[in-house]
């Protein structure tokens, strides 16, 4: 319960600057799916074999069009897992040589269930928006006018991927590990 504060104290911190009269909710909703991103990190274990160096920083990748119109540079700046800085890179097209730990997904929805099929059993969590029909390990949704998010335990354990309890804890649903 008291994580839960935290992100959502943490999401609230990052909204800070109102936005003006009249913006669009998506903007709003997109700032809030910023802040949460880098936050996910610190309660994701991957394994060694995912970086190529103990300092290696953590790297979010957005595929496709960017959404977030600098918020999640703002929110990763200041973010760090352990000794890792966190990163962040925009993709136009997939990438299969492209070094990602956690994978934004929105937008096309081909794309991104070609893009999740790829990424089956590597350690990468892969992040779908609401709106698209395929889920990666966690995927966003809108929820009476919240950003919640739902995780998909077992995908995560096909890539090696360790999910805090923490974090499973603070989500919509959870698929446990073993489900079908």
């Amino acid at each position: 319960m008291r994580l839960r504060a935290l992100l959502a104290a943490t999401a609230l911190g990052c909204l800070a600057p109102q936005a003006p009269a009249g913006a669009a909710d998506a903007s709003l909703e997109y700032a809030v799916k910023a802040a949460y991103l880098p936050k996910f990190i610190p309660f994701i274990t991957w394994p060694d074999s995912a970086f190529s160096s103990p300092t290696q920083p953590v790297t979010i990748c957005v595929l496709g069009g960017d959404p977030f119109g600098g918020k999640l540079e703002q929110s990763a700046a200041s973010a760090r897992s352990g000794e890792r800085a966190i990163a962040v890179r925009r993709l136009a097209a997939p990438d299969p040589e492209a070094v990602c730990h956690l994978l934004f997904l929105s937008g096309d929805a081909a794309i991104a269930e070609g893009t999740l099929d790829a990424m089956k059993g590597k350690p990468v969590v892969t992040v779908t928006d609401s709106g698209l029909k395929a889920h990666g390990v966690i995927s966003f949704l809108i929820e009476a006018n919240h950003v919640r998010f739902d995780i998909d335990d077992a995908a995560a354990t096909q890539g090696r991927l360790v999910i805090s309890s923490k974090l499973l804890g603070l989500a919509h649903a959870v698929k446990q590990r073993g489900q079908p």
